[in-house]
């Protein structure tokens, strides 16, 4: 047994390392990564095109803003009888128009929106496993370094060593020296 050998060992110890499970992990996430860019973008359906385009208009200021405008209307040429009332006030008409408009609207949006929950989810999933892969390679960096270290500790003994090997005793030098 050499001399470098138990100095590594005792670093050695103090060293975590990957066990099994991470390096599999590690293995999978590079896999992933590699397929995650060979992947096209995903395809929507018609539905999905639909669900995403009434929720974006019905989630702007200007569909607030024209309907606004065409209740107002509705109201004022109802209550000022410009053109015959057609929807005299409590606006019955006016009001089962707007049931309508949320009955059909509410489904389109909550379709929408879990959609892009599920984007999300997987946004959110691809993080995590991101953030793994990098926590895991930054240890294999630590443990390279780690092993960097340990050889050079281990090298600078051995040169010490060698070193005290060519200096003469202690005793001796007092012996040779005539002061």
């Amino acid at each position: 047994m050499n001399d470098k050998e138990p100095a590594m060992d005792a670093i050695g110890q103090n060293i975590h390392r990957l066990n099994d499970q991470e390096i599999n992990l590690l293995a999978q996430l590079r896999a992933a990564r590699r397929n995650r860019r060979e992947k096209a973008e995903p395809v929507y359906t018609t539905g999905d095109r639909i669900a995403d385009r009434v929720a974006a208009t019905m989630g702007s200021w200007n569909f607030i803003i024209i309907q606004t405008v065409l209740l107002i209307i509705w109201i004022i040429l109802n209550v000022t009888a410009y053109v015959r009332e057609w929807d005299p006030y409590p606006f019955i008409l006016l009001n089962l128009a707007l049931s309508f408009q949320a009955a059909y609207a509410a489904p389109v949006i909550m379709m929408s929106q879990n959609r892009q929950a599920a984007i999300d989810r997987a946004a959110a999933t691809t993080d995590y496993n991101i953030n793994a892969k990098a926590e895991l390679e930054i240890e294999l960096l630590h443990q390279k370094l780690d092993l960097l270290r340990e050889t050079e500790v281990s090298e600078l003994i051995q040169v010490i060593h060698r070193l005290e090997a060519r200096l003469p005793p202690i005793g001796a030098a007092a012996d040779a020296d005539p002061a």
